[in-house]
């Protein structure tokens, strides 16, 4: 059974989509790198409501504890009373970092504030710096993490939705007669996108979330695994169900002679410690000319992806600012390459 995969995002509030348009979305500066003594915390809602109006469809937060940043959540609350028509995401929210009751009533909270324009991307973090230290620091046992994260995720819709007192058992999470919860604004919650591309990710996605939200960095693997999710929806009986398949991906215009190469290593060291050559083993990147930023996100368009989530490989606000004209223009002519192969 082939999926539909129409896209999830596409509310009432917010259908400037479908799986016959590219989307695009910008991360907000939310970490303390990206500040300085002209531009503070402040200035990622002033970038959100600046990007909304440049024409971006969606805006998107980080979540970790390892680096001084604003709470994604708080962040969103914010963006969500300044925006009217952007979706508002996270790109990935790590629910281990929160206890699942408070966490699906903070979600349905920013869910009701913005009218239904709430996307949750959510993973489970990493082996190494990323994972068991962080999940030691919230106090959240680091086994069967993937097992607890598809458990907090059917707990959220539960408490979403259900009428009256909510139990639930799974081997992992048990809860008894929950207080009826905060209910979103749509039925069901918020569409909630996974990451991750492993064998086990790509099935756990066609089979239980409403999003793909992954940065493999070489488009031909973003082919197979949507082509792996679409078959496992189907043999969960999901092959009709709305799914977004979107890429996180570290993005620049740039007329340096190099391609931008120097830029996305400064970029690599300051966010993750490491030179480019790591990171672009695990990442995507596109970055050069708008004729070279073209072509290479083409080729994820090409592999299936519809919601293209940019963040902004500078070193600031002002220099993010800077990109986020250049980075809406490149749209027609994504739309123009999806065309040709539609």
């Amino acid at each position: 059974m082939t999926s539909t995969f129409t896209d999830s995002t596409d509310t009432a509030d917010n259908a400037a989509g479908g799986t016959g348009t590219v989307r695009m979305g910008v991360f907000v500066p939310t970490t303390k790198a990206q500040w300085s003594e002209h531009t503070g915390p402040g200035e990622a809602v002033s970038f959100g409501v600046r990007a909304e109006r440049t024409g971006f469809d969606s805006l998107w937060v980080t979540d970790s504890l390892l680096t001084p940043r604003l709470e994604a959540l708080t962040v969103l609350a914010a963006l969500a009373a300044v925006t009217e028509r952007v979706t508002l995401g996270t790109g990935a929210l790590l629910p281990a970092l929160r206890t699942p009751v408070q966490a699906a009533q903070t979600i349905a909270s920013v869910d009701l504030l913005s009218r239904g324009r709430l996307v949750l991307g959510v993973g489970a973090g990493f082996p190494g710096r990323f994972g068991r230290p962080v999940y030691a620091m919230a106090g959240t046992p680091w086994p069967n993490r993937f097992q607890r994260l598809d458990e907090t995720v059917a707990l959220w819709r539960r408490l979403w939705t259900g009428e009256g007192p909510v139990s639930f058992h799974g081997e992992v999470l048990h809860f008894d007669d929950i207080v009826p919860a905060t209910r979103a604004f749509r039925p069901g919650g918020p569409p909630v996108w996974l990451g991750g591309a492993t064998p086990a990710a790509l099935a756990r996605a066609g089979r239980g979330y409403d999003g793909w939200l992954p940065y493999p960095p070489d488009p031909a693997d973003y082919g197979a695994g949507l082509a792996a999710i679409r078959a496992a929806a189907g043999e969960a009986g999901r092959g009709d169900a709305p799914f977004t398949p979107a890429l996180f991906v570290n993005t620049l215009i740039t007329d340096a002679a190099d391609g931008g190469r120097a830029a996305l290593d400064a970029y690599a060291w300051a966010n993750y410690g490491r030179p480019v050559e790591e990171m672009e083993k695990i990442q995507a990147n596109a970055a050069g000319t708008p004729e070279a930023v073209v072509e290479q996100l083409g080729r994820y368009v090409g592999q299936g992806a519809r919601h293209l989530v940019i963040r902004i490989a500078a070193p600031d606000i002002p220099a993010q600012l800077g990109q986020l004209d250049r980075l809406v223009a490149l749209r027609p002519a994504l739309n123009a390459l999806l065309a040709g192969r539609t």
